[in-house]
């Protein structure tokens, strides 16, 4: 099943390295006053989605810690999902725009979760 090379070859990591700068790029326009806090916040979990991605593909010979490292990303993803609620809820962002990155994520974590139950394929297993 994993045909992949690299880890920049799997979709989820493309996906998730393109809806990380969508939320980079709109975050730019947040106020000022939320740079410490929900910029920064939304930016380091976005971005952490792919980073374990990674991790996870360098740790495929171990099954647990491919499948730990998977749900480490996913809940990345989630934490994501939680502060566009906020950026949505602040009216920093319109409902298309949180619609639209919500869906992505929720891709993102249907794809993480399909890669860590079939593990064994990932891992050569």
């Amino acid at each position: 099943m994993a045909l992949a090379r690299h880890f920049r070859d799997l979709d989820v990591y493309k996906l998730g390295l393109k809806a990380a700068n969508e939320i980079f790029e709109i975050s730019k326009r947040f106020p000022s006053e939320e740079k410490y806090s929900l910029t920064d916040q939304i930016r380091r979990s976005s971005r952490s989605v792919c980073a374990n991605i990674a991790e996870a593909w360098r740790k495929r010979r171990y099954v647990a810690a491919f499948v730990n490292k998977l749900s480490d990303a996913d809940a990345e993803a989630a934490e994501t999902q939680s502060w566009l609620d906020s950026a949505l809820s602040c009216h920093y962002i319109t409902p298309d725009v949180y619609r639209h990155l919500d869906d992505e994520y929720d891709h993102i974590c249907s794809q993480l979760c399909s890669m860590m139950r079939d593990a064994e394929s990932w891992c050569g297993g």
